[in-house]
């Protein structure tokens, strides 16, 4: 029997299948604004060290690196809990935005702050709430989307970062510049946290509307057809057990099945090993003040390398949804940044280190289609991707802790 049939035929389904994606990412692309937030209040730190975050917290540079690597701590603990608990609730559109709102509160009170270990507690705190938003992310994406179609659609994701890493920079230049004094408050302690995590709060509250839910939970914005071609390409692409429901399977059993299976610590060795390369983003601020310019103009001089990288995901990640392979497009966008690293290394010359910061930038690249790859590589039970995909992430975040 035509398994096309109840869609009326292949056609019929060809351009059913269309309506549905186009709607899936048009519902999907308030990720990317999420987590252009998520990175823009988790960097907020990095920017802030530029206008005297360290000197008025009283901060030496180990309690400097501390706290930035303090916000991983509290990352690494809440993803595999959160993961567990979102595929149980099976309410992402109330899950994440809910987080996020919290996240924001968190980031607005980091402004109060008056001591080290008022900002310890802020910034980990910050990093525990953080946790839910990517693991759980790249679970709802993986639950829509076929394994051919991941790379892409996690590359318009993970380019939330990189475009956070370059209007990151330049929101905060001029928060940084507009605001200092204002109210008597110097700039960093209060304006910069305020207005970012009052933007990311008020995001929140739209992201409600707007953030799809599992294909089983949805329900308004789908016509009975949609939805269940929605559930029909999954079944088709990992099997029945891909949808079934949440509360229906054992969470405990499915994460178990992760930590038994070897493949799950490969890949996330291997994570561990890119983030670990990639942690100099926590630095990018000071990586740029080193070429010796106003920290105005040096906030200003952060965008170019972040947008060349968003570029460069976009472009590598389209060719390797194209062509199914995931490894050369890895590995080259790595090599690059390592030839980055030991141009930064071996030249004082101004123009050669900036170029340096371009191919640091670009090997996110291959981070992202690395993502692209992990997830469609647990494909199922639900529970176990769910967990897997937190476990990963969650590992791998130990690459930031060590970098910072």
């Amino acid at each position: 029997m035509d398994s096309n049939a109840e869609f009326g035929g292949t056609e019929a389904r060809a351009r059913l299948e269309s309506s549905l994606l186009k709607k899936v990412d048009a519902r999907m692309s308030i990720l990317i604004l999420i987590y252009i937030l998520n990175y823009i209040d988790r960097n907020s730190a990095a920017a802030a060290r530029l206008r005297g975050f360290e000197k008025d917290l009283d901060l030496n540079d180990f309690q400097f690196a501390t706290v930035l690597s303090i916000l991983y701590v509290g990352y690494i603990l809440m993803q595999i809990p959160s993961n567990m608990c979102l595929n149980y609730i099976g309410k992402p559109s109330l899950y994440l935005p809910g987080c996020m709102a919290i996240w924001g509160v968190i980031s607005i009170s980091t402004g109060f702050t008056t001591n080290y270990y008022g900002a310890l507690w802020t910034r980990f705190f910050l990093g525990f709430v953080e946790a839910a938003f990517f693991p759980g992310a790249l679970f709802l994406i993986s639950k829509w989307y076929k394994r051919n179609e991941l790379s892409q659609r996690i590359a318009f994701l993970s380019c939330g970062s990189l475009i956070s890493n370059a209007f990151g920079s330049l929101l905060a230049s001029g928060i940084l510049s507009g605001m200092e004094g204002k109210s008597g408050y110097a700039a960093w302690s209060r304006w910069l946290f305020f207005i970012e995590g009052a933007v990311t709060v008020v995001v929140a509250i739209f992201a409600v509307f707007i953030l799809p839910d599992f294909p089983e939970t949805s329900r308004v914005w789908l016509t009975p057809s949609e939805k269940a071609l929605a559930i029909r390409r999954m079944i088709e692409d990992l099997g029945p057990a891909s949808t079934e429901e949440g509360d229906e399977q054992n969470h405990f059993a499915g994460l178990l099945m992760t930590l038994g299976d070897g493949k799950v610590w490969v890949l996330a060795l291997a994570l561990t090993s890119i983030v670990a390369s990639l942690s100099f983003n926590s630095y990018f601020p000071t990586l740029c003040a080193t070429l010796g310019y106003s920290p105005t103009l040096t906030l200003l001089l952060c965008a170019p390398p972040w947008i060349f990288a968003t570029v460069v995901a976009l472009l590598v990640s389209r060719h390797s949804d194209s062509t199914n392979e995931r490894c050369r497009h890895i590995v080259f966008p790595l090599c690059f940044g390592i030839f980055g690293f030991v141009l930064a290394m071996s030249t004082m010359n101004i123009a050669v280190r900036y170029i340096s910061l371009f191919l640091m930038a670009q090997s996110y690249a291959g981070f992202i289609c690395f993502l692209a790859w992990a997830s469609g590589s647990v494909s199922q039970p639900p529970v176990k991707r769910a967990s897997a995909l937190a476990l990963i992430n969650c590992v791998s975040q130990f690459g930031n802790i060590a970098g910072s």
